[in-house]
């Protein structure tokens, strides 16, 4: 094996990394650095801390992002279903239907439940 037939992955290994810490490296030594006590501080959002750090969230914060996670990826099985459509026939139009209902039924029922009322 010669180095000519390395040379595109080398380069694009390079390239890669030039892009990735190269504006990094320029960051640092370009941009100011002035640091103080409010820059260093665990907290910078403007007030000191009230509450534990440890305190509980509530559940509701996770069941919402678990229901926008599992709607989410019901959005990305619908794009290459709806490309190739013309391909699966009707069986995968009837598979589709199939999961739909199924995904309207659960949302229904956290709907009945009250999992995404906020108060």
């Amino acid at each position: 094996m010669s180095l000519d037939q390395y040379l595109p992955v080398l380069l694009f290994i390079l390239v890669g990394t030039a892009v990735g810490v190269g504006p990094l490296v320029i960051g640092k030594l370009l941009g100011p650095s002035r640091p103080d006590t409010e820059k260093l501080s665990p907290y910078e959002c403007g007030f000191e801390p009230f509450e534990d750090a440890r305190m509980k969230f509530d559940v509701r914060y996770y069941l919402v992002a678990i229901l926008f996670i599992l709607f989410d990826l019901e959005i990305a099985f619908l794009f290459p279903w709806a490309v190739s459509l013309d391909t699966i026939g009707f069986f995968g139009f009837a598979a589709m239907m199939i999961f739909l209902a199924i995904l309207v039924v659960g949302f229904v029922y956290e709907w009945m439940k009250g999992a995404l009322d906020w108060e």
